[in-house]
């Protein structure tokens, strides 16, 4: 039996006994009484050692919980920092590309027009020269077709293939 039941036999008894009259005192049996306190002595102890040993129980429970509760939170927390960092080590890596990219490509931009610049300068040098190459092909010519008096001296100054041209500057 536990203690409630014989809290409950106590009840019983009591609400059974007779009443004195004129009184609201009641006559119990003594032993009977005397014999259930003492059953109820007995189990106190188990009861008072099993709630003790529950409550026990459940502190260590709770407590057990609660640290795990706590490991969770923080490996939780541990993994989320190292999402952001990943992540933001992704968009840093990202907006560095990007910034690589567009570098290049003015860089890759203004190579082709410095390129560009130096190819029309050295074909505008070689047009320059081509055209006084021109020039002095055609003076050649006419003077080829242009009646020649004497052909001493005078020619040979006048020869337009004798290398003068080539002391000209050229750019």
């Amino acid at each position: 039996m536990d203690i409630v039941e014989r809290l409950e036999e106590l009840q019983v008894l009591v609400e059974e006994a007779k009443s004195v009259p004129f009184s609201s005192s009641a006559v119990i049996d003594r032993n009977e009484f005397l014999e259930l306190i003492a059953q109820l002595k007995q189990a106190v102890p188990d009861e008072v050692r099993q709630a003790r040993w529950m409550a026990r129980d459940r502190d260590e429970l709770l407590a057990r919980a609660r640290k795990e509760a706590d490991r969770l939170l923080a490996e939780a927390r541990e993994q989320r920092d190292r999402l952001l960092s990943r992540s933001e080590i992704v968009h840093a890596a990202q907006r560095e590309s990007e910034r690589l990219i567009d570098e290049g490509k003015a860089k890759a931009a203004r190579t082709r027009l410095e390129a560009e610049d130096y190819i029309d300068q050295k074909l505008a040098g070689f047009e320059i020269l081509l055209n006084k190459t021109l020039s002095t092909v055609a003076r050649g010519r006419e003077q080829l077709v242009a009646p020649r008096g004497d052909e001493g001296e005078e020619s040979r100054e006048q020869d337009p293939f004798d290398g003068a041209h080539l002391n000209e500057p050229a750019l």
